[in-house]
């Protein structure tokens, strides 16, 4: 008896109808639909699509659960914008005064005014606020709100390792609430079809997870640079297999930052933002990336390196090639020409998030003016035979792979054409990068599936986005299903 038969399905992009069967984790048969044969569970496909499932290469698991539940700022054109919002949502949904009003999503970049801790102040007399940045690297505290973590500072606007160590010490929800929200929040993923999750959260992912259980997708746990010496400590090596996870939980890359991001202008560039003598923030310069790579990769973990602006991933790819080890570059926003197929010869992953992309594109035209051409290169990339890899970055932007597919293919999200439309890629290159690296279904494979409503390759980049998954299988236990 089979564990999983799939009947009615599609595999593959155009796929012809037929029934799947899962065994032990594994695809075993792909016959003819109505094939004879039992299965302890059966679902019903309907004739939609099996696709791989999706992976989402980037994501803050923490932050993503809690900022499902912060007051939404995406929407604010300007500090005053943000203010009004924020007022709006406490008159809706009245909170206690001693607790703390918490806000997300602000891109200030195009602001005409600037964010400061007096604006807080006379919106919110003695209120703690804390509002972040949709990029994660400011943080906008009241003054209250600095009291509240024993600090002082002259505007409330904290930047990269001030951001991030101030986050840091913000109250927070108990564990066991957070366990909880970052449950539902892969439970949300499941139902769009995602299988894994890589989790950048600045924190212990190794013992978070093995405290939480096996959870409703695959986790790679990331090792924040601050934990090097213990996870060698433990013996963790990139891709381990933690114990009692049922395979479900696996030591991920080890994390550094080259750079800031460009909605703060931290990106580090080889030229000046326009009408600035600053070229960006370097946090962490060759002297100390090298050593630090090189420490990592002895002890069997991959490195992965934060790396926006053009200079930084410059450093990025020296540093690999000096210390001669594989790894990874997450963001990889805007490149030198001459970087692009130095990704491909040094066995170098570009990590991405091509829903940053629309996203980014107004502050793009702004501050990297002239250099656009070469922002977001994902064509270029892949035809210098570099691998891709899709994420999301969540919260910059939703824990939703389709989300991203659509973006990669299409290079835009509204009503406008598309933006630098010669680093489109194809429907099959953007699923492949969104499944790391398989493409299609065969005999033999891992059984982490899914089965979407319909065929992704008949449906436009807008309805790509909105697209129904009717099941999503993880090692042929289902996960999702409607």
């Amino acid at each position: 008896m089979d564990d999983l038969l799939l009947r009615r399905v599609r595999p593959g992009l155009g796929g012809k109808l037929s029934d799947v069967r899962v065994n032990d984790g594994r695809v075993t048969a792909i016959t003819e639909p109505g094939s004879p044969g039992f299965a302890a569970r059966v679902v019903d496909g309907h004739g939609g699509t099996l696709l791989p499932g999706l992976v989402d290469a980037h994501v803050h698991l923490v932050q993503w659960a809690t900022s499902r539940r912060r007051i939404p700022l995406d929407a604010a054109r300007s500090a005053g914008e943000a203010i009004e919002l924020l007022l709006a949502h406490l008159l809706a949904t009245p909170a206690p005064q001693s607790e703390l009003v918490v806000g997300a999503g602000f891109r200030d970049a195009l602001w005409p005014d600037k964010p400061h801790k007096g604006l807080l102040q006379r919106a919110l007399p003695g209120r703690a606020v804390a509002l972040f940045s949709a990029d994660l690297h400011t943080l906008w505290l009241s003054p209250a709100a600095l009291k509240l973590i024993g600090r002082d500072h002259p505007t409330g606007v904290l930047l990269e390792n001030d951001c991030m160590s101030a986050t840091a010490q913000l109250p927070t929800a108990a564990i066991d609430v957070q366990d909880r929200w970052v449950a539902e929040a892969v439970s949300a993923a499941a139902a769009r079809g995602v299988t894994q999750i890589v989790d950048y959260e600045y924190a212990d992912t190794v013992a978070d997870w093995t405290r939480r259980g096996a959870p409703a997708a695959r986790i790679s746990c990331v090792i924040a640079k601050h934990l090097l010496d213990q996870t060698i400590e433990r013996g963790h090596r990139t891709g381990d297999v933690l114990p009692d996870s049922g395979g479900r939980l696996t030591v991920g890359p080890y994390k550094l930052f080259v750079d800031g991001s460009l909605n703060t202008r931290t990106a580090y560039c080889h030229d000046p933002y326009p009408g600035s003598d600053s070229a960006g923030s370097l946090e962490l310069p060759p002297d100390s990336l090298v050593p630090l790579l090189r420490r990592a990769f002895d002890h069997g973990l991959i490195p992965a390196v934060h790396a926006i602006g053009d200079r930084a991933n410059t450093i990025a790819l020296d540093a690999f090639e000096e210390v001669g080890c594989p790894g990874r570059i997450e963001h990889a926003q805007l490149l030198a020409p001459s970087d692009v197929p130095r990704f491909a010869e040094l066995g170098v992953i570009a990590s991405v998030q091509p829903a940053h992309q629309p996203d980014d594109r107004d502050v793009a035209d702004r501050h990297w003016h002239g250099r656009t051409a070469r922002a977001f290169p994902y064509r270029s990339l892949l035809e210098s035979g570099a691998r891709l890899e899709f994420g999301s970055d969540a919260p910059v932007a939703p824990l939703d792979p389709w989300d991203g597919i659509a973006s990669a293919i299409a290079r835009t999200d509204d009503d406008r054409p598309p933006w630098h439309p010669e680093q489109a890629i194809s429907l099959p290159d953007a699923l492949a990068a969104s499944s790391g690296g398989r493409r299609g279904v065969a005999v033999g494979d891992v059984a982490d599936l899914m089965v979407t409503a319909a065929d992704p390759s008949a449906l436009s980049p807008s309805d790509l986005r909105g697209l129904p998954v009717t099941a999503t299988i993880l090692a042929g236990h289902v996960t999702h299903q409607i």
